[in-house]
């Protein structure tokens, strides 16, 4: 610290000594650079603010239905992309400024100086845009940023609804090649089905179950058949067992009688299917009824004196004929069944007799309608994927879905943004101070002096013996008066005009 205080008073008396080349050097270097920073072209700053609306009663609502855009992402990649170079060449065509390009340098130049002046900035989670750009021109920075403006949101809302449009382009095509593998499986179905109809099992039914039902079916035809044989040979012995005399006894030896009891079934069953057409007053019903109890009357003093008696019946006319008449029924009866028997028959031995080739058909069937399955269910996705995607093309351009509001149209300030003159000047004014400074500082070390003994003892190493004084006289002490108060008034002009020219900077700044 005690060797830095006579270092500075040495570098002080330096100064001093040369502090005209100080001066010069430093108003040389403030009205050099004075001129340039005035000369510097004004820097107007464009700007415009957006808000984006993301918010809408259709999400909801739609959700279910189509694939909702992401319109807070789709703006947000937007937003960044805007400064591609797409954009930026179509920002210099609706300016006009790649008129101003003779080639593709000077095309290339303009574009990056426009990426560079463009700022775009968001202002947190409320979906505030801000478009900024600096030029000298204050209507063309208006105008870019009123392009940029225009594609933003344009960009925003068009590029969605290309990209459905182009979904639903290749959804249709796809659409059309399913459409034709659909049609070829039905035609092969079809085909298929035509020429083993036979072989081919039913709805809900395979081989194995069709032969069991064939088999099921007629063991119950050929059973239906032997009861209704049985039926016919009772009607039979009936018609066969009555006699036109009335005094007829049978052996007492036979105490039951099947005759009777096979007329009572056969009256019991007649008089049911009366009793479902007419009511109990019909005539026939009444006969019916009485002769009934007739027979069961007879059947029971039969069995209780165990001799058979005279048939009440056999020689009553409307009975015999009725006898004959169920005769008639029960043969016809016996004839269907046979015939149906047969028919049953003959479709289990057709069955048996493609056990070999049933599974094959029954596996080839199978794989076509598994074919035609799958291609079904692909062209059905494939409609309703082609209406959710028309759906979502038309949900994405909906004015409601996504809302700009200009906060802020495009706008340029009177004042230019820049240069910043006041700060360009404050640097200008100490870096002219430092020229100054600087330069006596490196004539001092061209043309060195010893400004002390003890200087003079450090330097040479050899003993001081003493010092000289100057004694000045008048008109060199006047001269150095002189030169004093030319160099107080040279500095504080400096000073004056740093200060007054930053007080006409601040003035101008305001207004």
């Amino acid at each position: 610290m005690l060797d830095l205080i006579p270092r500075l008073l040495s570098f002080s008396v330096v100064i001093w000594k040369y502090k005209w080349y100080a001066t010069s050097i430093a108003w040389l270097v403030f009205l050099v650079g004075g001129g340039v920073i005035y000369g510097l072209p004004n820097d107007f700053q464009a700007s415009a603010r957006v808000y984006v609306d993301t918010q809408s009663i259709l999400k909801p609502l739609l959700s279910g239905m189509t694939s909702v855009p992401n319109v807070e992402q789709q703006v947000s990649i937007m937003s960044h992309t805007l400064l591609s170079r797409p954009n930026l060449e179509r920002v210099m065509r609706m300016t006009d400024l790649d008129i101003k390009a003779k080639n593709i340098d000077d095309k290339e130049k303009l574009t990056d100086e426009l990426a560079t002046q463009i700022k775009i900035t968001q202002t947190g989670r409320d979906d505030i845009y801000t478009i900024t750009y600096n030029n000298q021109n204050p209507k063309l920075g208006k105008d870019v940023v009123q392009s940029l403006l225009t594609i933003f949101v344009e960009g925003s809302v068009g590029d969605k609804k290309q990209d459905s449009d182009k979904a639903v382009r290749f959804i249709e095509e796809q659409i059309k090649g399913y459409e034709d593998k659909l049609n070829a499986a039905e035609n092969a179905v079809k085909e298929f089905k035509q020429k083993n109809a036979g072989l081919l099992p039913r709805q809900g039914s395979d081989y194995e179950t069709q032969l069991q039902l064939s088999a099921d079916a007629l063991s119950l035809a050929q059973l239906d058949l032997k009861e209704a044989e049985q039926a016919r040979n009772a009607i039979k012995r009936q018609v066969s067992g009555e006699a036109p005399g009335g005094n007829q006894e049978n052996d007492p030896a036979i105490v039951l009688n099947p005759q009777m009891d096979a007329r009572i079934q056969l009256l019991t069953k007649r008089l049911d299917d009366l009793r479902m057409q007419f009511t109990e007053q019909y005539p026939d019903v009444i006969a019916t009824k009485r002769l009934i109890a007739e027979l069961e009357t007879r059947r029971a003093e039969e069995a209780r004196t165990g001799k058979r008696g005279i048939d009440p019946g056999a020689n009553y006319s409307p009975m015999l004929q009725q006898l004959s008449v169920a005769l008639s029924a029960a043969e016809a009866k016996v004839a269907s069944m046979r015939a149906r028997t047969g028919e049953y028959a003959a479709r289990y031995a057709r069955l048996k007799a493609q056990n070999g080739a049933a599974p094959d058909i029954d596996a080839q069937f199978a794989q076509l309608n598994r074919d035609y399955q799958i291609n079904k269910e692909n062209y059905e996705k494939l409609v309703g994927r082609r209406d959710a995607a028309k759906l979502s093309g038309d949900l994405s351009s909906a004015t409601d879905l996504l809302t700009f509001r200009v906060i802020d149209p495009p706008t340029v300030p009177i004042l230019p943004v820049g240069p910043n003159r006041l700060k360009l000047f404050s640097i200008l004014f100490v870096a002219a101070l430092a020229a100054g400074v600087g330069l006596t500082l490196l004539i001092s070390q061209i043309r060195p002096t010893f400004l002390s003994q003890s200087e003079l003892l450090e330097a040479t190493g050899i003993p001081v013996l003493g010092a000289v004084t100057m004694n000045w006289t008048v008109d060199e002490s006047a001269r150095r008066k002189k030169s004093a108060i030319g160099f107080s008034a040279s500095f504080a002009g400096f000073i004056i005009l740093y200060f007054g020219v930053m007080l006409v900077l601040l003035f101008k700044a305001h207004g």
